[in-house]
């Protein structure tokens, strides 16, 4: 697909309408894309690899807000307008793609969704012929769908499988350079997620004045202090919030508003937040430093 494109922009339009999320607008040719999938394919998508694309070689799309434990669609109204669900039925698997994996969920309209390892699954509205992936990088949250359900990474070779997935999702880490995304999480608000897309966490026996540590020896097995980032790598963040404390181990940890942050080894997919109230005492981090809400 030597026509294919990728726009990794959009972060300020997270439906990348061009219109802003209140119009739902769809661009010209943006025809109902809302049909079955039929069978999935492995291709080749200009920048990133390995992507998914339909019988017809449209690209396939995952939502970052969306969950797959279980599966539900976060994407309704205008959103879905713009980001078509691609309907369940009549669907199927080539070569580099496990039919297992294949799924749907229930919508809040009724309609039956496909997922793939538990991700609704969607089209770009945008997307006008096969191999366009206009869709890439949209508001921070929206990636082509990669073969065994993680977002698409940039790599060599058009071989799949969960072991080259790894190795894509810890090279795209690196070459960010550890850049911070705040979120909108659809029960605990605006959180921050590294550049793996994990939820980042601050400890309450920790404390931010005089900045303090209370995380150390096995209790980092579990909770990995997160690295310092540069303060024009984040997005959503006020920069001044962002900082830096020295750990008794003498390496260098990040803060937010003064407060260490930490990744959790529980959370396994983008967007989980497992280590939320953790024993009472862990707290997914805001994008002003605060503890997010306890829910339930």
């Amino acid at each position: 697909m030597g026509d294919s494109k990728q726009v990794g922009s959009g972060y300020g339009d997270p439906y990348g309408s061009g219109a802003g999320s209140g119009s739902g607008a769809v661009p010209a040719g943006g025809a109902d894309k809302s049909g079955p999938a039929g069978q999935l394919k492995v291709s080749e998508i200009q920048g990133l690899g390995s992507g998914v694309t339909d019988s017809e070689g449209m690209t396939l799309y995952r939502f970052d807000k969306d969950t797959p434990k279980p599966p539900k669609s976060n994407c309704e109204g205008d959103c879905a307008g713009v980001w078509p669900a691609v309907a369940a039925n009549d669907a199927s698997v080539s070569a580099g793609i496990d039919a297992a994996l294949l799924g749907s969920v229930e919508r809040s309209d009724g309609t039956k969704q496909l997922t793939l390892a538990g991700w609704p699954v969607y089209r770009y509205a945008k997307d006008a012929k096969a191999g366009d992936a206009l869709g890439e990088g949209v508001g921070g949250t929206w990636h082509v769908l990669g073969p065994g359900g993680k977002p698409a990474k940039a790599g060599k070779g058009t071989e799949g499988g969960a072991q080259k997935e790894e190795k894509a999702d810890k090279s795209d880490a690196a070459a960010k350079g550890g850049e911070l995304t705040a979120v909108q999480n659809p029960e605990l608000g605006t959180l921050v997620e590294d550049a793996e897309g994990k939820t980042l966490y601050r400890f309450d026996k920790d404390s931010a004045w005089p900045m303090k540590i209370g995380c150390v020896d096995a209790c980092t097995d579990t909770w990995k202090p997160a690295k310092p980032v540069d303060k024009d790598k984040v997005n959503g963040i006020a920069p001044e919030l962002i900082g830096k404390v020295k750990r008794p181990d003498g390496t260098e940890q990040l803060t937010i508003d003064c407060w260490p942050v930490y990744s959790f080894t529980g959370d396994k997919e983008p967007g989980d937040t497992t280590g939320h109230n953790n024993k009472g005492l862990w707290f997914a981090i805001t994008d002003k430093g605060k503890k997010a809400k306890v829910v339930g």
